[in-house]
Formats: structure tokens, sequence, C-alpha cells
């Protein structure tokens, strides 16, 4: 997928008050690099994230902020996996009063609750409580633009992983009815009509689910002796993703399994399957409902 990529600007100005600054890490899961961004028009600024503290990100930081004749007074941190909070120190050895404000905050940070409000000249961002991604997880709306930043729980290529797939779902329809712009991802180039990424990442799990409970419907052969064969409706998670995932090369089959286990745990919470706890089987609890 990274050849498919388009390139990104080590620093770019996306809007009036919004630049983003790339974290320096790009891979095969960080895309072109962590998004930070600084937020804001005046001389005190907003910073969302700081990639995982790559010496190149704290230097084109330092050389933006020069050039804007700025400071960061307040860095948000939209969640606490590394690549987005690893630069902190960084930040604190340039910019020692910047407060650091995140959900579930470690020592010396700040809360962020549901609904804050964090402001600047230029820029007023609301606070989104959405968890999914992970468990700690803020999106925040930039109220001037009537924009986004929503994260690692909408990527600007490709889709997102999660922790728990309903709750995930539910910060997705949190998160749409937020907003009519912009969505600025945590990862990747600037997705022009937000709401219509969202209800596409949702439709795009709504397919799985429904591929998932085919395959449950169905049944399978499985040899009991060379002369008899016996049918069965209950499937492991694998046998589930070779069927739904057949023209996927096999090396990521195993990746492509941790989603259709959340899936399946969905499908359990709402009483729709049952595992069998002794074989790890899955099969449906009511054929005929489904």
């Amino acid at each position: 997928m990274a050849t498919q990529l388009i390139p990104l600007p080590e620093v770019e100005r996306l809007s009036s008050s919004v630049i983003r600054v790339l974290g320096g890490n790009p891979g095969k899961f960080t895309l072109q690099g962590t998004n930070t961004y600084i937020v804001g028009t005046g001389q005190q600024r907003l910073l969302i994230d700081t990639g995982e503290g790559k010496p190149s990100w704290i230097a084109a930081l330092k050389d933006t902020l020069l050039k804007e004749n700025a400071t960061i007074g307040k860095a948000i941190i939209t969640h606490w996996h590394h690549d987005h909070a690893g630069g902190i120190k960084h930040l604190l050895e340039h910019s020692p009063d910047a407060i650091i404000y995140k959900n579930q905050p470690s020592d010396g940070q700040q809360d962020i609750q549901d609904g804050q409000r964090f402001q600047v000249d230029g820029a007023s961002l609301l606070a989104v409580f959405s968890p999914g991604h992970t468990q700690d997880h803020m999106s925040l709306v930039l109220e001037e633009e009537d924009a986004l930043f929503s994260g690692d729980n909408v990527l600007g290529t490709g889709t997102a992983v999660f922790e728990d797939l309903l709750t995930y779902l539910q910060s997705l329809e949190k998160m749409r009815g937020r907003f009519r712009g912009r969505a600025y991802p945590g990862h990747g180039a600037v997705i022009e009509d937000g709401p219509s990424k969202i209800l596409e990442y949702i439709r795009h799990r709504q397919l799985r689910e429904n591929q998932v409970i085919q395959v449950l419907k169905s049944s399978r052969s499985e040899p009991e002796v060379e002369a008899n064969v016996n049918e069965v409706d209950d499937w492991t998670s694998m046998e589930i993703v070779k069927i739904i995932y057949k023209d996927v090369p096999e090396n990521l089959h195993i990746p492509a399994n941790g989603g259709i286990i959340q899936i399946l745990h969905k499908l359990e919470e709402e009483e729709k399957v049952v595992e069998d706890a002794k074989t790890g089987r899955w099969r449906l609890r009511n054929r005929a409902a489904l």
C-alpha cells in the first residue's frame, strides 16, 4: 500500500488556522507518518499530537513556530499510542511551560473531558470522547471550519484498527454527527468530506459483519472417516477468514483474523452467535432469526 500513497510535504499549511507537521516516521501502519497539527492564528497555538519523538519532527516543529512567530501553550494528545505521544518529551524540552492534555492522563498531564473546549486566537476545539481505536481516544471538532481532527479512528487511506468493534461503531456514529466538513486524520492526507468517509467506514464494517453471518449460516464438510462425511455448522475464526479473504494473500490472513474476532465478539454481545468455550468454534445462536 505504501507505493500508492500520495507524497505529503514535511510541513504544509492546510487552512488559515491549521498547519500539519509530519512525525518523520513513515511506515506500513503509520502511512506517510504521524500527522501532528499546529492550530490557531495568533502567537499562542495549540498542538495536536507529538509524533513518536523523531528528531526531524521536533526540528520541523521548531522551525515552523519560528517562522510563524508562535509558541505552543497546550498540546492535546488524541490517544496513548507511542506514535502520537512519543514526542511529548521533545516538546517539553522546547516549550517547558506547555500543558499536556490527554484522556486518562499520565503523571504531569491534564485530563480531557467529553465536551471540553480549547480556545486560542482563530481556533476553538471541542473534545469528542470517541473510544474504539483505543479506550482513551479523543477526536476534536474545529468549530470555525466545521471540521474534525479524527485521530486514528478514521485515516486518510485505508481502514483503521480498533480494540472493540461495537464501541468503535458507536464512536463513528457520534463523530459523524458532530461536523459537516473536512476530517484531519492522524495518518494520511486530508479528507475533504469527512462525514461521507465515516459513513464509508461504517458500511464497510457492516459488509464484513454480513459476510461473517453468511459464512456461519452455511455448513462445511468435515470427514469423520474415509467413507463418511459429516456436515457441521460451527467455525473457527480463521476458517471464516479463509472464505471471506480467499482472494487476499495468506500472509494477511492473521491480521484479518483479528478483525473477524472483533466482529464475532460484537455479534456475541448482541446475542446473535455463541462460542464453544472448549473448542473456540462459533455458531449462530438462532439460524432462523438471521
